[in-house]
């Protein structure tokens, strides 16, 4: 198990460039399975769970090539649908939550898939039911067995037809739209996600050669087609990364600029960090986060406590409010953070606590920060990274406390931050990999 060493307190300063999108890397990469024409994808990020991905579909049988940085080309020209019966495949398929992602398109293709339950992040009950939901719309029969875990999902045909989603999951409608996009007839999806991740993936599907409408709506028509080839397509770089660099300048008095951010995709983001108190300049497609002193949290019209909480696209991410979170523990003034759709994510609050922080976790979704206004600096300690997001904070955390701190489980890191200690070091970061 590796760890970070961290010297915190000091300032950081330069330039840095999000990368890839993980969450869109991870679908449309089980998209290439759709076709057995050749698809090439850019702007890759190197990070765990997506190598872990591609490993998995070269394992499968897809020819993979890496062409140049973050750029890879795919042919499932001859997928060995066998494989799946295999115990790699299940230890392969089982240590990733995006694995998931391959029983929409070999549905579409093969009229039948198998996968064990997925891991991920244990940050709460994350459930399937509406994937499978949506397969069984579309006329798929599914069966499990609960002593193994395994699910198994099949069809003789796929049968386009209107749903509505009972919750607008971002991987379920990723996989009923790869499953629908060579049903027969038309199928109408209603409470679809529409975060960027699936305006690209819908994007990169119609380049293939389906017919998606309403693409970056909650209400997307998927009229069937016979086939897809393949296409190009490129990433958009990575919001959460993005929105943990603000939070990152705010918290160590840093000026930062962030390169090519794609702005007008970024949702809520800047907006709700503003809302802490956050100076945030656009110039062109970068921002810029000047040094300051101290942010204040701004509040309600009305005088009340300004509250930030998670929501369905276009609200703000939840994959930011661990961020958020630890970014008001040094601004002025108090705020409730609200996470609606995980009930484990705030409990690495303890470690913040342990660092001097004043945080009173409400229930297992909210918390109420008093930000400390840096009169009472966090102090370095030894912890350990329960997930990405949470182990993204409390580095965020430890480079901006006083002394020395370590943080064990850095893989949970690496599964979504590339080469992060690299990069923070090149602002002027004290961060060392042991």
């Amino acid at each position: 198990m590796s760890s970070f060493e961290i010297t915190g307190g000091h300032s950081l300063h330069g330039e840095i460039t999000p990368q890839g999108a993980k969450n869109e890397a991870l679908q449309v990469i089980c998209a290439v399975l759709l076709t057995s024409g050749e698809v090439t994808i850019s702007n890759i990020p190197d990070i765990r769970d997506v190598n872990k991905l591609i490993d998995l579909l070269a394992a499968m049988g897809v020819e993979v090539r890496k062409t140049g940085p973050g750029t890879y080309v795919f042919r499932a020209a001859q997928v060995d649908l066998d494989y799946l019966k295999t115990n790699d495949f299940r230890k392969k398929a089982a240590a990733l939550r995006g694995s998931v992602m391959i029983l929409g398109p070999l549905l579409s293709r093969f009229k039948k898939a198998s996968l064990p339950r997925p891991g991920g992040d244990k940050i709460g009950r994350r459930r399937l039911d509406t994937h499978f939901t949506g397969f069984t719309r579309l006329g798929a029969q599914f069966s499990t067995d609960p002593g193994s875990q395994f699910y198994d999902i099949r069809c003789d045909r796929l049968q386009g037809c209107y749903m509505l989603l009972d919750e607008a999951s971002v991987t379920g409608t990723a996989n009923i739209v790869m499953a629908a996009v060579m049903a027969e007839g038309s199928t109408v999806i209603f409470n679809a996600a529409c975060e960027p991740y699936l305006k690209q993936l819908c994007t990169m599907l119609n380049n293939m050669g389906a017919k998606i409408e309403g693409v970056g709506s909650n209400l997307l028509t998927i009229h069937g087609v016979g086939q897809l080839h393949g296409c190009e397509h490129r990433l958009l770089p990575d919001m959460i990364e993005i929105g943990s660099f603000i939070g990152l300048a705010a918290m160590t008095r840093s000026e930062i600029t962030i390169r090519d951010v794609c702005y007008n995709e970024l949702g809520l983001i800047p907006e709700v960090f503003r809302r802490l108190g956050i100076t945030i300049l656009q110039e062109d497609d970068n921002l810029l986060i000047p040094a300051r002193d101290e942010y204040e949290v701004e509040t309600f019209i009305d005088g009340s406590i300004m509250t930030i909480a998670d929501a369905p696209w276009p609200g703000f991410t939840p994959d930011l409010i661990s961020v958020a979170l630890v970014t008001a523990t040094q601004a002025k003034g108090t705020v409730l953070i609200h996470q609606k759709m995980f009930e484990s994510r705030l409990f690495f609050v303890d470690k913040l606590i342990d660092m001097g922080a004043q945080i009173i976790l409400c229930d297992p979704h909210r918390a109420t920060v008093i930000g400390l206004n840096r009169k009472h600096p966090l102090r370095g300690i030894r912890m350990s990274s329960p997930d990405i997001r949470a182990g993204v904070s409390l580095l965020i955390a430890a480079l901006s406390a006083e002394g020395k701190s370590i943080i064990d489980n850095i893989e949970q890191i690496d599964r979504g931050y590339q080469q992060i200690d690299e990069r923070l070091r090149n602002l002027g970061a004290e961060i060392v990999r042991k």
